[in-house]
């Protein structure tokens, strides 16, 4: 079976290296455009911060005589009549089925001024890629002032970095709250009143609509209500756009971005498939990357299934395989020094007026925590946390391995005088092995200690054997804790502590 594979990030990856691992009869042929190898973009507003270094975000790939990697070159056109792939080099690759993981751009806002003819007007930039990552870094020395548009995530990862290395930041944000898709209006005051407390100054209710350009770069930027500040960088983090041009360039249905069914094949071709950002499934995309392994994994589970039947009736069988749903454990993380913000499920998305619903808040803006947990039926169905580390901790693993609550939700939220306490695992020896250390990839601590067993010793080599540490990396000093508890602590610990840890739909 010819595979070929459009694109080499986070998602594309991950479906080649399940694909290779599972089916002795896959051939195939990666096309990545960028020239790196593949690496964990979740984490690029980290390498911005100066908290992780560029070269420990390298993500495992596939490797053997079956799969062959292109990097640096692109796929410029689909002959879906010959299914054929024509690549930026004039190369034709066959294939029989077709998969597209191109993933998706950075939003460049329509704003005068931002660009020249050679692209881009220095000192203003967007974070995408690896290499926005290093132009980023690269005038930070240089600058003193940075403005950033955008307050969702990525915009508040990107703010908190860059006032942690000397600059004085602006974060910019259209909406009257900054994530208004996560947070609801007082976890929001809370946050904000955070970010001030880091010397991020915030705006809101207004954009930027000019910059301001003085012998060639940036000098300053004018917002929608008039406002003008001096500033040597400006950094959009303004959403994104999924990459669909190739799609629509062959002729498959596209709307946001390219359509696909229920087992991820387009309606018009069933030899084409698309996974990750790029992808318009049933059930909406998240824009997380969790929502893009999963669809790797269910491609090559449906393709596993069904090897002996041929593409079309591999389809067929996927598209029709049930009512999938997404795994309802993606937590959304903001990874930024000083600031813990966690969501979960229905954080700040509903009313709580629904009478099954139960909701507990507990707010303090004058430290900076707030903590809001939502229950239905003696589960956790959802959760906001602000400034409370432990509990994100503690609640997120309640969320994702659907544990009961107390009878009291006001106890997840409290911790007690006396008596029982708030449940909560204190170190790795009170672990189970089934329980979940990597939430990102669902690895349980009974398969990292069967890969230190075999040999593992530091916690790269557990990421590249179980993918343990590879989504937000949270979970990095849990893995090098299991190292140390199965008695290989020095070279962990030395390894944890030289490189920046791995810190997620």
């Amino acid at each position: 079976m010819r595979v070929v594979v459009i694109g080499h990030g986070m998602v594309g990856s991950r479906f080649v290296d399940e694909l290779v691992r599972r089916d002795p009869t896959a051939d195939v042929t990666v096309l990545g455009k960028e020239s790196h190898e593949p690496y964990n973009r979740v984490l690029l507003s980290s390498v911005v911060s100066g908290r992780t270094d560029a070269g420990s975000l390298a993500l495992p790939a596939a490797e053997g005589d079956r799969v062959r990697v292109l990097s640096g070159v692109a796929a410029v056109s689909i002959d879906r009549s010959a299914c054929e792939v024509v690549d930026s080099t004039g190369e034709r690759h066959s294939y029989d089925r077709l998969v597209l993981a191109t993933g998706s751009q950075a939003r460049v806002p329509g704003i005068q001024g931002i660009a020249t003819d050679r692209g881009l007007l220095r000192g203003v930039s967007v974070l995408k890629d690896l290499d926005d990552a290093h132009r980023i870094e690269s005038a930070i020395p240089q600058a003193r002032r940075a403005v950033v548009l955008g307050a969702g995530v990525l915009g508040l990862e990107v703010a908190t970095g860059l006032a942690s290395r000397g600059l004085a930041v602006t974060l910019v944000h259209h909406h009257g709250r900054l994530m208004e898709r996560q947070l609801g209006e007082a976890a929001a005051q809370v946050a904000t009143g955070s970010l001030r407390r880091l010397g991020v100054t915030v705006i809101t209710e207004t954009s930027v609509a000019h910059a301001i350009e003085r012998r060639g770069a940036l000098s300053a930027v004018r917002l929608t209500d008039g406002t003008e500040l001096l500033t040597d960088m400006l950094v959009m983090c303004a959403g994104t756009i999924p990459d669909t041009a190739l799609a629509r360039g062959a002729g498959l249905p596209c709307e946001r971005g390219i359509h696909v069914g229920a087992g991820l094949a387009s309606p018009a071709d069933a030899r084409v498939f698309a996974i990750g950002d790029c992808a318009q499934p049933p059930e909406g995309g998240t824009g997380l990357v969790a929502q893009g392994w999963e669809q790797a994994t269910r491609l090559v589970d449906a393709w596993v299934d069904v090897e002996t039947a041929g593409p079309e009736a591999d389809a067929d069988a996927a598209d029709h395989d049930g009512d999938h749903e997404l795994d309802p454990t993606n937590v959304v993380r903001v990874k930024a020094a000083g600031l813990d913000v966690v969501t979960m499920g229905l954080s700040g998305k509903f009313e709580h007026g629904e009478r099954e619903l139960r909701a507990v808040r507990m707010s303090d803006p004058a430290i900076g925590r707030f903590v809001e947990v939502v229950v239905s039926h003696g589960l956790l169905v959802g959760a906001t946390i602000v400034g409370d580390p432990q509990a994100a901790s503690d609640l997120s693993a309640m969320y994702t391995r659907m544990l009961p609550v107390p009878a009291d939700p006001a106890h997840l939220i409290v911790r007690p005088l006396a008596g029982a306490a708030r449940p909560s695992v204190t170190s790795v020896q009170d672990m189970d092995d089934d329980h979940t250390v990597c939430q990102c990839n669902s690895v349980p601590k009974g398969r990292i200690a069967t890969a230190i067993g075999d040999g593992c010793a530091t916690v790269d080599e557990v990421a590249r054997a179980t993918r343990a540490g590879t989504g937000c990396g949270d979970c990095r000093s849990l893995v090098s804790e299991l190292i140390g508890a199965c008695g290989e602590g020095p070279r962990a610990h030395d390894e944890a502590t030289t490189q920046p840890a791995l810190a997620g739909a």
